[in-house]
């Protein structure tokens, strides 16, 4: 599932064409009208800056064939490591653990995170599943520190 919001009750926070007339009480109240309990089922949160298509080029971008090879290759991984058609979103917590430990210095800095956020355990087993996927687009046979911290960014 794919939802979008806009930033503030105007929609223009963070704009570079538009003055966003909320104050931070409104943006905060408009914002936690989603309840925690359905935020935590969102896998990826991303705010995206509006872009300017008069200025953008070609200059820079990858394929699309690119990235497709990329998912597809980290699908076989999951698949021979799971040894059926599973991806780590729909594999057992268990499973994953024991097919993809942590290290004890990943988990005390998760659970840091955790209580420092107020993080439910929902949300931290998809950051780990989240994290073992960066870890897979990457080529990694093990969870890296820069696929935990790059889960917790996209969080």
């Amino acid at each position: 599932m794919i939802a979008a919001m806009n930033p503030c009750p105007c929609g223009y926070a963070g704009s570079n064409t538009h003055y966003c007339t909320c104050t931070p009480r409104q943006t905060h109240s408009y914002q936690n009208k989603i309840s925690g309990p359905l935020r935590d089922r969102f896998d990826i949160h991303l705010t995206i800056k509006p872009v300017d298509l008069e200025f953008e080029t070609e200059k820079g971008k990858i394929s699309s064939k690119y990235f497709q090879s990329r998912v597809e290759a980290a699908r076989n991984r999951q698949y021979e490591r799971y040894g059926i058609e599973l991806c780590n979103s729909r594999v057992s917590y268990d499973r994953l653990q024991k097919t993809s430990p942590l290290t004890q210095e990943q988990q005390k800095n998760i659970h840091q995170l955790a209580a420092k956020k107020n993080w439910s355990n929902r949300t931290q087993i998809k950051i780990i599943r989240l994290a073992r996927t960066i870890s897979d687009l990457d080529g990694k046979t093990a969870i890296t520190d820069q696929s935990i911290w790059e889960a917790v960014n996209l969080r």
